[in-house]
């Protein structure tokens, strides 16, 4: 890819939203906990393993980078818990753990950094600001009025919302249509080699990746333009490359 071509051209950033906008593992490996022992019908016994499977190693506190965990859509992850504790029909596990991620995400969310100055401050310099991610739409409508975005933020898609699953490209594509940029002109910015894949997919302008999810450098270098710390320093990378 030419990025010195690339680089002039970005007129909009698409952002994953856990990982990215919100320390993933503050935010939430106590609220999947909590949601294990929804799929576990309340048998705490059955919550370790729940978790293991889909990726947390109890010994560091961490998730593993591209489990489903952290990279997972809900029905994804509904039925990778049923292979543990069968407990429910799958529908209806999906259901209720999108219920309860759009209830309990928008309040427990802890953001990297105060959001409504970064993004004010990428809108003032004239892009276009979108979010992404593989939880629901419900759940990223209500995470973005509890934080007061819904002003600055142009586009909000989930798994849900029919423009398929990262890392397929219809989320960088619909930003595109509805704000009207081509892929070219978007930076696509993620925690997850799955959020970098998307934009590869998209033919997005840049893909840059950060550290506040569940990925270290050496596993997002191979997928991403640029590995920074943290949204934190989007602005001066953006303003670099302009």
């Amino acid at each position: 890819m030419d990025k010195e071509g690339s680089k002039m051209r970005i007129k909009g950033v698409l952002f994953d939203k856990d990982g990215t906008l919100f320390d993933f593992h503050r935010t939430w490996v106590p609220i999947l906990a909590e949601a294990a022992l929804v799929a576990a019908r309340g048998d705490a016994s059955l919550v370790p393993g729940l978790m293991a499977a889909g990726g947390y190693d109890e010994a560091t506190g961490r998730v593993a980078s591209g489990s489903v965990i952290a990279a997972g859509n809900t029905p994804e992850l509904a039925l990778l818990w049923l292979q543990t504790a069968p407990l429910w029909e799958a529908a209806d596990l999906t259901a209720r753990l999108d219920a309860f991620f759009a209830e309990q995400a928008p309040r427990r969310s802890e953001p990297v950094t105060d959001l409504g100055v970064l993004l004010a401050a990428l809108r003032g310099s004239g892009l276009r600001v979108g979010i992404a991610t593989n939880d629901s739409v419900a759940s990223a409508f209500a995470t973005i009025g509890h934080f007061g975005l819904a002003e600055l933020v142009e586009f909000h898609c989930g798994y849900d919302s029919g423009h398929g699953t990262k890392p397929e490209p219809g989320m960088v594509h619909a930003f595109c249509d509805a704000v009207g940029l081509s892929p070219g002109e978007v930076a696509v910015v993620g925690d997850n080699f799955h959020d970098l894949e998307m934009g590869l997919a998209a033919g997005a302008g840049l893909r840059v990746g950060v550290l506040t999810g569940t990925s270290a450098h050496d596993d997002l270098a191979p997928h991403a333009d640029f590995v920074i710390g943290s949204i934190v320093e989007l602005p001066a990378l953006l303003g670099g490359l302009s």
